[in-house]
């Protein structure tokens, strides 16, 4: 699997730099790895996504209340998320001291406010005093809790303890 994750990130590279030069931008070699992190990340995202709405779908499908169904894909998404991040994402050198267990529980709490919280504000928000469609609301969602995500799975959850931050 790292293999893929490679090619990936050449394929990624390459498109980005040829984009880039088109506009004249030059990115540093720290810039990058947050560019391809962001990416990883999206995928991951994407794949949670999915997972989350399978679970919740078949909990619905079997009988229980959606409430069930909605904690239990929020569940297998974040154990999902969490083991893609912490092996693909945002991996640490070898030198580097990260406890697993306070990474998960952070991912958890950083999920929680986003994947629980934010996601139910917004949609509130775009479903009742917006009107918009009940079924965009959760894609408008990946607009913004995405990059949040991003922002409190790198900077906290998966945040060095040797050197306080992440790679």
């Amino acid at each position: 699997m790292e293999k893929v994750w490679v090619y990936f990130e050449k394929f990624i590279r390459a498109i980005v730099t040829a984009c880039l030069k088109v506009l004249k931008i030059e990115l540093s070699e720290r810039q990058w790895t947050t560019l391809i992190q962001f990416v990883k990340f999206t995928f991951v995202g994407i794949s949670n996504f999915l997972i989350s709405y399978i679970v919740y779908a078949l909990c619905l499908a079997v009988g229980f209340h959606w409430l069930v169904g909605s904690i239990a894909g929020f569940v297998v998404s974040v154990l999902n998320s969490f083991y893609w991040n912490n092996r693909y994402v945002f991996t640490k050198a070898k030198d580097e001291k990260r406890s697993t267990i306070h990474a998960l529980c952070k991912t958890f709490m950083s999920y929680g406010f986003s994947g629980l919280l934010l996601t139910n504000v917004l949609l509130f928000l775009w479903n009742d005093l917006l009107h918009i469609n009940a079924f965009w609301g959760p894609v408008i969602n990946l607009f913004i809790t995405t990059p949040v995500n991003f922002i409190l799975n790198k900077l906290w959850a998966f945040r060095s303890e040797k050197q306080g931050e992440t790679e």
